[in-house]
C-alpha cells in the first residue's frame, strides 16, 4: 500500500525528470565538480523544463504542483552522481520564504525569475559565530529614513556565488530579545554594500557553490522586508519543517542510489576467484542496509503525507532528519566496505558519496540540536 497518493502523472513526472538527469546532468558532473560549480545555464535548463519551484502557482509563473513534483525532483537530483542540492534548496527551502511571507509586490517581481533559472537564490543565516544556534546572529539591520542599513558577514552560504538574489536574517541591534528582533530581507546582487566572498573549498560537495557573502553599510528599501518585522526568528522556525524534510530525501535517495549499485557490484562479483567474498558478513551488511534504507523512506513518506496536511510534524522531522542523515553514512561506509579498494577511485560514485554525505549531521540544524528539539518536545 503506498503512503503518498502517487498519481499516473506523477509517474510521468518522475521519467521525465529521470531522462533529463540522465542526458543534461549527468555528463556534465565531471566538469561542474572539477570547476566546484554548477553553471547558470544548467539553472536555465532546470527552469525550462519546469523542474525548478514546481509548487509555485501559475499565477507568478509556476507550475502549481503538489509537494509530491518537488520530491521528486530532489529524489532524482541526488542520484546524478553529485550532490546536487542547489536546485532543491532554491526551490524548496528558500522560495517558499518569497511564496509564504513576502508582499504581493516581492512576489511579481521576483518569483517568475525563480522559477524560470533566471533568479538563484540563497538562504543566508550562517556566520562566522552563529550556526544551528539562529538566536545568536550578529548581522545587523538598521533604519535610516525609507531604507534599512545592513551590516555583518554570512558564511557557508549554499548558492552564495550563484544567486542573484539573498533572503537574509539580521538582528536589530536595539532589541535585547534575540526572539523577537531578527528579521529577514531581500537583497539583489550588485546592491552596493553587498559582496560575495571567495568560494569556499570544501571536503565535498564539490559542484554546489559554498561562499562567505559582506555587508558593508548595504542599503536596501525597506520594502524589501518580508513578513514582520521582528518574526524572523519565527518564520525560520517555520520553514524549518520542510528544509529538514529536504535533508530527509537527499539522505534516502542517496542511500537508495548507492545501495543499489553496490548490490549490483556485489553480484557481478562476488565468489570464487571473484574480486569480492560471497561470505555471510557481507550478505547480512546488504540486508541491514536494506531494511535500514526501507524503514528511513517509509518515515520519510508518512511525513510527506503528514506535511502535504500542513500538520504539525516538527518532533518527527527533527526525528527523521537525524536518523536519516546518520543511516546514509552508514550506508555509505557500508558500500565502502564491500567495494573494498575500488572503492577509493574517483571513477566510481561510492567515494564521492563518502564525502559528501558527511554533511548531512550538520545540515539544517546539526543532529544534536535535533535531539534537543526532540527532548523539549517530549518535556524531558
Amino acid at each position: 500500500m503506498e503512503i503518498l497518493n502517487y498519481t499516473k502523472e506523477h509517474e510521468q513526472f518522475r521519467n521525465r525528470v529521470h531522462d533529463f538527469m540522465n542526458k543534461e546532468v549527468i555528463p556534465s558532473v565531471e566538469q561542474w565538480e572539477k570547476e566546484r560549480i554548477m553553471p547558470k545555464s544548467a539553472w536555465k535548463r532546470l527552469g525550462e523544463e519546469g523542474f525548478l519551484c514546481t509548487t509555485i502557482s501559475p499565477e507568478y509563473g509556476g507550475p502549481g504542483h503538489d509537494f509530491i513534483h518537488a520530491y521528486i525532483v530532489a529524489d532524482e537530483l541526488v542520484k546524478t552522481h553529485h550532490f546536487g542540492m542547489g536546485p532543491s534548496t532554491h526551490s524548496d527551502i528558500v522560495v517558499p520564504y518569497l511564496n509564504t511571507f513576502a508582499s504581493e509586490k516581492l512576489k511579481q517581481k521576483y518569483l517568475p525569475g525563480c522559477v524560470s533559472g533566471d533568479i538563484i537564490t540563497a538562504i543566508v543565516i550562517s556566520e562566522p559565530g552563529a550556526g544551528s544556534d539562529v538566536a545568536s546572529i550578529s548581522a545587523t539591520m538598521e533604519d535610516d529614513g525609507n531604507e534599512l542599513v545592513l551590516n555583518g558577514s554570512k558564511t557557508f552560504i549554499t548558492n552564495g556565488i550563484n544567486c542573484g538574489l539573498a533572503v537574509v536574517a539580521f538582528r536589530d541591534p536595539a532589541v535585547d530579545n534575540p526572539y523577537k528582533g531578527i528579521s529577514i530581507c531581500l537583497v539583489e546582487e550588485g546592491t552596493p554594500g553587498f559582496e560575495k566572498g571567495k568560494k569556499l573549498d570544501k571536503l565535498g560537495m564539490y559542484s554546489q557553490d559554498t561562499s562567505e557573502l559582506f555587508f558593508t553599510d548595504c542599503r536596501i528599501p525597506k520594502e524589501n522586508l518580508i513578513g514582520t518585522r521582528g518574526a524572523g526568528f519565527q518564520m525560520l522556525m517555520q520553514k524549518l519543517q520542510q528544509e529538514r524534510l529536504m535533508v530527509s530525501i537527499f539522505s534516502v535517495g542517496a542511500a537508495e542510489y548507492l545501495l543499489k549499485r553496490t548490490i549490483k557490484f556485489y553480484k557481478e562479483n562476488s565468489g570464487k576467484g571473484k574480486s569480492v567474498p560471497n561470505s555471510q558478513s557481507n550478505q547480512f551488511s546488504l540486508v541491514e542496509m536494506t531494511t535500514d534504507l526501507t524503514l528511513g523512506r517509509t518515515f520519510l513518506e508518512k511525513l510527506l503525507a503528514e506535511h502535504m496536511e500542513e500538520n504539525d510534524v516538527v518532533t518527527e522531522t527533527s526525528m527523521a532528519k537525524f536518523w536519516t542523515a546518520e543511516m546514509v553514512n552508514r550506508v555509505v561506509n557500508g558500500c565502502l566496505d564491500i567495494y573494498g579498494n575500488l572503492g577509493m577511485l574517483e571513477k566510481d560514485p561510492v567515494s564521492r558519496y563518502f564525502r559528501d554525505m558527511r554533511i548531512m549531521p550538520i545540515f539544517a540544524g546539526t543532529n544534536e540540536i535535533m535531539r534537543q528539539i526532540i527532548a523539549k518536545r517530549m518535556e524531558l
